[in-house]
């Protein structure tokens, strides 16, 4: 385990306050514990209830990639980064592999040599700010009644006009700067890209922990009448119940601290960052050892669960619908006029508001394809036929991983504007709807990409020359545009029900707490003991609350299915058994276009190809075609800022031969395991209310 370097901390913080905020934290956690364990039960019955009777949706028309692309350098480059320890910019080389953890290293030689790397950064919780104001402002708000005056140092001076600062409520920050405002936009691309995917760290892969997980974050945060979206509900489990820790730790954290901290303001700004990060860090020790003993628990109880659900299935069902049914009685008068008042006229407004900007990203996604392909087709035609397609089709292949290029369609969502409705509905930002639009948007391109290397790679073996080639490739692109379009509004729909849904039941929720919350006790009775542990009161009142207001919605994402500025196909044409046998094509391992078509008598070993890739500069290229490199440059301001850059500079030139320092810090605990399939967010096949989800990727406080 990694000691933070924070020397002041044993002062700052005393013994006594140190075990009150381990109290609180065990408070918590406990209470977090105890809702985990009712919500397994309930999303154990509901998952095998869906094996069981579950038909599933619409079948995508597009393949998905069942084996993911590994070993793949999404991107890498020189970046400066100021190290807090010393108090100076240095150049680091930073490399960011498939599982999008940013990985920094002393240079570009010791990457190339394998050795260990300085720092490794999980970005899920953070945010990207490319001002040094935009960052005082968030800082001096995190401490109030510490403002650096006017003319004073703050606590941050950045070399040059385009700095990228990672920022974090809880956690340590970052600070990096580039030379020119084009490689700003390009690093800012690859961070929002990183912090995108590690926001989206719970595995859907799991039908059982991942529910009553995110059920029982919202149930806990229900009890403290906190409804509505939670933008730090993101990263792996253990991440988001440390951020749920931090959100009640932190008041009480700032006033035993703040009082204490001594030294000009930034230097106590400085103090407090450091002193909240150190405690984010026990809080993460501690939550991932009480969730991980909470997720033992159960499962050890889950063989004899998972029997008393199938043995008992009718009942359990009987005995849930029974449970509705009075319920039901109960709430839904209070429920329907609360809709018809409060939800029912501004439905339309929230649907317009979240389809324009969707519907103009996928439709980016589309023209990026289209033009991509367009572009390969004409290039191979005019250079070279079967050899050129090989390095053109591994391009390809990566495109929906490609920061910037895929970076013009993730900013249509940044148009997401919900203006009055944000603060009718307690929604805190719409950024949680922006991300999963656009990892939407990610998914969408890789299933065209792959949908169409298989359809190519089977057509191949059948060509004749060069004209062949150009009509073929032709051919299958119109094909894949097609399936996309279908595929696309089936996503669009899908996500649009399940942003209406998470906007309005909280607030209906909230509306309905006054007159309906107090009276759930008494159908507790109703349930039979030995079904228990699969009926809850409190999710059948919340499935009777969704029901109330899902016709509405329904309804509403069926009549804007009609508008043909939005290009949604209807409900009632549908693609039946379109390509058969096309899914029975996408099963096997990736295609290696090199091996196969680069014309070599023997294909190149695997570890020569896997030292080639660790070579990679960048898969991202400039206007010119030529990957980025380092800029040569200095900033001509300030003057100890620019020396100490060119220093750095110039011991990098060494190449640094007598080997490396001391690790700073191995952050965030990567390497990361291997990522899954994005999860949906919002709403399952059961009628479950979640609010965020996707890969797992460890976090980001040096753990």
């Amino acid at each position: 385990m990694l000691t933070p370097a924070l020397g002041c901390r044993a002062r700052i913080r005393p013994p006594r306050a140190h075990r009150q905020h381990s109290e609180l934290s065990e408070i918590v956690l406990g209470e977090f514990c105890r809702c985990y364990k009712e919500q397994f039960g309930v999303a154990l019955f509901n998952s095998v209830r869906y094996e069981i009777e579950g038909t599933g949706g619409p079948q995508a028309q597009l393949l998905h990639r069942k084996v993911p692309l590994e070993d793949h350098v999404i991107y890498s480059g020189n970046i400066f980064q100021y190290i807090e320890e010393n108090k100076k910019w240095r150049n680091r080389f930073c490399m960011v592999p498939h599982n999008y953890g940013l990985v920094l290293y002393e240079n570009k030689l010791a990457y190339e040599r394998q050795l260990p790397p300085r720092v490794l950064i999980n970005s899920a919780g953070y945010k990207i700010l490319t001002s040094v104001e935009q960052y005082l402002e968030l800082v001096n708000n995190s401490l109030p009644g510490v403002t650096p005056k006017s003319g004073h140092s703050s606590i941050l001076k950045c070399p040059t006009d385009f700095p990228l600062i990672l920022w974090h409520p809880y956690a340590r920050h970052y600070y990096f700067c580039v030379m020119t405002g084009k490689e700003q936009e390009k690093w800012r691309a690859v961070f929002q890209d990183c912090v995108r995917h590690c926001n989206n760290g719970i595995s859907e892969d799991s039908k059982v922990e991942a529910p009553a997980f995110t059920d029982a974050i919202r149930m806990y945060r229900q009890s403290k009448e906190q409804y509505g979206t939670w933008d730090m509900l993101c990263g792996n489990e253990t991440q988001v119940l440390s951020n749920l820790v931090m959100e009640e730790l932190l008041p009480e954290l700032r006033s035993t601290i703040a009082p204490r901290l001594k030294g000009k303001a930034p230097e106590r700004q400085r103090t407090w960052i450091q002193v909240s990060d150190a405690v984010y860090r026990m809080v993460y020790e501690l939550a991932k050892e009480q969730y991980d003993a909470a997720v033992a628990r159960c499962e050890q109880e889950r063989p004899q669960l998972e029997s008393t659900i199938r043995t008992d299935m009718d009942q359990i069902i009987t005995s849930k619908e029974h449970l509705a049914s009075k319920i039901r009685a109960f709430v839904l008068p209070k429920a329907e006029v609360c809709v018809r008042n409060h939800v029912q006229p501004y439905i339309s407004s929230i649907l317009e508001a979240l389809m324009t900007p969707t519907s103009q990203g996928f439709a980016e996604v589309r023209e990026v394809f289209f033009k991509e392909v367009t572009d390969m087709n004409m290039n191979v035609v005019n250079e070279g036929g079967l050899e050129k397609l090989v390095e053109y089709m591994e391009k390809l292949s990566h495109l929906a991983f490609h920061p910037v290029k895929m970076q013009s369609c993730y900013e249509k969502m940044d148009q997401l504007k919900l203006e009055g409705l944000q603060q009718r509905f307690d929604v805190s930002s719409t950024s949680v709807f922006k991300q999963r639009a656009q990892i939407h948007m990610r998914q969408q391109m890789d299933d065209a990409v792959h949908t169409f290397e298989t359809l190519l790679h089977q057509e191949l073996g059948k060509l004749q020359g060069k004209d062949d080639l150009c009509k073929s490739i032709q051919r299958i692109l119109e094909r894949v545009l097609k399936k996309f379009d279908y595929d696309s509004s089936t996503v669009r729909k899908k996500f649009f029900r399940e942003a209406l849904l998470q906007i309005t039941i909280p607030f209906l929720l909230r509306k309905l707490a006054p007159t309906c919350k107090g009276e759930l006790a008494k159908f507790q009775e109703l349930i039979f003991e030995d079904f228990a542990s699969f009926i809850l009161v409190e999710n059948t009142y919340e499935e009777v609350v969704l029901q109330s207001v899902m016709k509405d919605i329904m309804q509403a994402v069926k009549e804007a299915a009609v508008q043909r500025k939005h290009n949604l196909y209807r409900d009632s044409m549908v693609m039946h058994n379109s390509d058969p046998n096309l899914h029975l094509l996408g099963e096997g391992l990736p295609i290696d276009w090199s091996e196969e078509y680069s014309g070599q008598p023997e294909a190149e070993p695997a570890a020569e190809r896997r030292r080639r890739a660790k070579q990679v500069v960048s898969v991202i290229q400039d206007d010119e075609g030529e990957p980025e490199e380092a800029h040569p440059g200095v900033p001509p301001s300030p003057p100890d800022a620019v020396k100490e850059i060119r220093e750095a500079l110039a011991q990098e030139s060494l190449g640094d031969a007598r080997g490396q320092p001391p690790a700073e810090e191995l952050h965030m605990g990567l390497p990361v395991p291997r990522a899954g399939p994005p999860a949906s967010p919002w709403v399952s096949a059961s009628p479950r209310l979640s609010q965020t989800k996707g890969q797992e990727v460890g976090h980001g406080g040096g753990l």
